[in-house]
């Protein structure tokens, strides 16, 4: 009887995983844009939101690559979520500074601390669980969470307050609702990806299957 065929990797060198390195190499890039003046920049704020947009593009971009082309591969699933914190943390932390003079600073310090130890908490156990054989799919919550999440950052790197009038407060405070729905829907997908990771871990894992 012959052998089964071994089952063809992917390379790494591939364009879903270029895009991630890509996103990877501009956070320092747009954590620039985003301090450049303290903060205090019209125009380098928009070329920040613009740069986070763009980069947060790519992560839509590369994800449809890879699972269109076949090109998932283990460099990708655990370099892409370290694109991804990366990223929102550089955000979260920048705007955390420019908004130390704000009356909502220490709120928003609050949850920027819960946001980040909740993602990076998630990713670390998530490439934990991938190299133990069980790979943990984004949940819709967790999609939610990106979406809001995303949206909200956008909206807080843009400069409303820096500019007067009715139309900026007002989406400023929509960016702060939706900032919120993003925190409560993080929480709650985050411990529900905790339950999800200890059912996993008390099956078996891939290799021990195989053995």
């Amino acid at each position: 009887m012959d052998s089964p065929s071994p089952v063809h990797k992917p390379s790494n060198l591939n364009v879903p995983n270029a895009l991630t390195v890509l996103r990877i190499a501009g956070v320092p890039v747009f954590g620039w844009l985003l301090l450049h003046d303290g903060g205090a920049s019209v125009e380098w704020r928009i070329a920040a939101w613009a740069a986070f947009a763009l980069l947060m593009a790519t992560d839509k971009v590369d994800g449809d690559i890879a699972r269109k082309h076949g090109l998932v591969t283990d460099f990708g699933k655990i370099a892409d979520p370290i694109a991804d914190k990366a990223l929102t943390g550089m955000a979260f932390i920048g705007l955390g500074i420019i908004f130390s003079d704000q009356s909502w600073s220490a709120l928003f310090w609050i949850a920027v601390v819960a946001m980040l130890v909740r993602e990076w908490g998630i990713t670390v156990m998530r490439i934990v669980m991938v190299r133990r054989g069980f790979v943990m799919p984004a949940s819709r919550g967790g999609k939610l969470k990106t979406v809001l999440q995303s949206v909200a950052i956008a909206g807080y790197c843009l400069p409303f307050e820096l500019w007067d009038g009715v139309v900026p407060a007002l989406l400023l405070g929509v960016t702060h609702v939706l900032m919120a729905a993003a925190f409560v829907v993080a929480i709650v997908t985050g411990v529900q990806y905790v339950l999800d990771a200890r059912r996993l871990a008390a099956q078996p894992s891939a290799g021990d299957v195989a053995r």
